[in-house]
């Protein structure tokens, strides 16, 4: 978000009529609404509903799912400004993950076979993340500033950190055959691996490392940007103690958790609607996971290309792989442990094109970042793997 937050010291009335506008207000009202009538009307959807009420009353849900997520990311959003960086960036990517979490579980305790879904959204999370959004932002960000520096050490800690979760939860399931699935001992020792490994990676970003995580200077044949030297003096302001906004951090978070609780109502019964609605469109079931992944990541999405063309190239790196590292260090130990207190054994393994594409996605993007420069070539070359992703979907 482009709107200047102040950063003096504000009276609790005047914070609370910042937060508590028409809009968030509306947000709210509008999730919580839609959750009870479709709490209500549920029952009469599957069994009597024609075929296009039940998509008008899907995409109407999905609708609803995106604008409280966008109200939960604005939020989000001003917590991330008022406690800095790496707190800020933290906040935003954690509450996008636990939006994913908590679809992904819903659909896996709802109605129906839902083996593969966790699989499907990570991997599409995956590609969506390592090859839209950073080759949008890289082609926004490279047309407009010609060349952007990144913080490479920052930068190869997310990338290390996604080639070892990535292979430790597709790669064994892929290799070691079983069906695809963890045994219930492999499950504990994946939990505990990817628990602690993303843990300990936590702890170094907040901590001893945090300024690796910053943006540095833009340069260009020699030349600095304006515009990007004007962003990363706001950006790089010295933020003020959370004790000094106490009262907006309390509100804005009470407004967040208001925002996200209506998704987590949704999400129960949009897992029946997808799978109702496909069936009778007859669509791959691949596309659920694409589905969440799209609506869970479209407001950081939105963000990591802004950020891009204002040439805060360290930001989109942030957003884009915190947010994967997150997803898959926190979601696959919840599907697991659902698992294993449900006796549902989720699928992993990837077939070989799948399998293939992700693993070049990983491959360039250490290629993209090896150098002290990233440019809009960079991005094309991104978009054209996303582009093979989605044909894989429908082959």
């Amino acid at each position: 978000m482009n709107a200047h937050v102040p950063t003096g010291p504000t009276s609790a009335p005047t914070a609370l009529r910042a937060i508590l506008t028409p809009g968030a207000l509306a947000r709210v009202a509008l999730g919580w609404l839609a959750a009870g009538l479709l709490a209500a009307a549920a029952p009469l959807l599957h069994d009597a509903a024609s075929t296009p009420v039940l998509i008008a009353v899907l995409v109407a849900t999905i609708g609803v799912v995106v604008v409280c997520a966008l109200g939960v990311v604005q939020q989000a959003e001003r917590l991330a400004e008022r406690l800095g960086d790496p707190w800020g960036t933290l906040v935003l990517t954690l509450s996008i993950v636990l939006i994913e979490v908590v679809l992904i579980v819903a659909i896996m305790l709802g109605p129906g076979e839902h083996a593969t879904i966790a699989r499907d959204s990570v991997l599409a999370v995956s590609m969506i993340i390592l090859n839209l959004v950073i080759g949008v932002a890289l082609v926004a960000g490279g047309l407009r500033h010609g060349g952007l520096r990144h913080n490479r050490t920052g930068t190869s800690t997310y990338l290390g950190m996604l080639v070892a979760l990535l292979a430790l939860v597709f790669g064994l399931p892929t290799l070691a055959g079983a069906g695809g699935t963890f045994t219930p001992v492999a499950a504990v020792v994946v939990i505990v691996l990817t628990l602690a490994s993303y843990g300990f990676f936590l702890w170094r970003q907040i901590g001893a490392q945090a300024g690796d995580y910053v943006e540095i200077a833009y340069a260009h044949a020699g030349m600095r940007s304006p515009e990007g030297q004007a962003a990363r003096g706001t950006a790089g302001r010295s933020t003020p103690s959370p004790r000094t906004h106490r009262t907006e951090l309390i509100a804005r978070t009470a407004v967040l958790a208001a925002t996200m609780a209506p998704i987590v109502l949704l999400s129960h019964n949009l897992a029946a609607l997808l799978d109702d609605g496909f069936a009778r469109l007859q669509a791959p079931p691949t596309l659920s996971g694409v589905i969440i992944a799209a609506i869970v990541f479209l407001p950081e999405s939105v963000t990591a290309v802004r950020a891009a063309h204002r040439g805060e190239i360290q930001r989109v790196i942030n957003l884009c792989h915190g947010a994967l590292v997150s997803t898959v260090g926190l979601t696959i130990p919840a599907v697991l442990m659902v698992g294993l207190l449900t006796g549902a054994h989720p699928v992993f393994a990837l077939d070989p094109v799948t399998a293939l594409l992700l693993t070049a996605s990983l491959v360039l993007s250490i290629a993209t970042f090896s150098g002290r420069r990233v440019t809009a070539v960079h991005g094309s070359a991104h978009l054209v793997l996303f582009a093979m992703f989605v044909l894989t979907l429908f082959a």
